[in-house]
């Protein structure tokens, strides 16, 4: 079984960068597709990002965030470039097979969870 930890959080001033990491351990990521979700206070979680046999984002974090994967590091990364302080959450990482070949947009389908790391934008 997996197991995700989140790291990288903070906070930053609008328009400031973060990099999160997702590092598992107990099995390798190349058998996943690993997706970000952030969740605010008092909203329902946000599908941010994912990257599987296809990349893609989501509408608030297009053109500003990018998600990338280091195989030998067993890690996903989510580099945030101009913050704003919409982007204030929860962020979290999970996994789904690789073979998943519904929406990644999703949340249901992932099975396995980080704990989650807060970053806080300020304006």
């Amino acid at each position: 079984q997996v197991q995700l930890r989140e790291s990288g959080g903070g906070l930053v001033h609008s328009g400031g960068s973060l990099r999160l990491s997702c590092a598992a351990s107990g099995r390798t990521l190349r058998t996943y597709a690993v997706g970000w979700f952030r969740q605010a206070p008092g909203k329902v979680r946000e599908f941010v990002a994912v990257h599987g046999w296809k990349t893609d984002y989501g509408e608030r974090v297009k053109g500003r965030f990018t998600i990338s994967r280091d195989n030998a590091k067993n890690t996903v990364y989510l580099q945030m470039n101009d913050l704003k302080p919409e982007d204030t959450a929860v962020y979290y990482c999970a996994v789904v097979e690789a073979e998943y070949g519904g929406d990644f947009r999703d949340m249901d389908p992932y099975d396995h969870w980080g704990q989650g790391t807060q970053v806080t934008v300020s304006s």
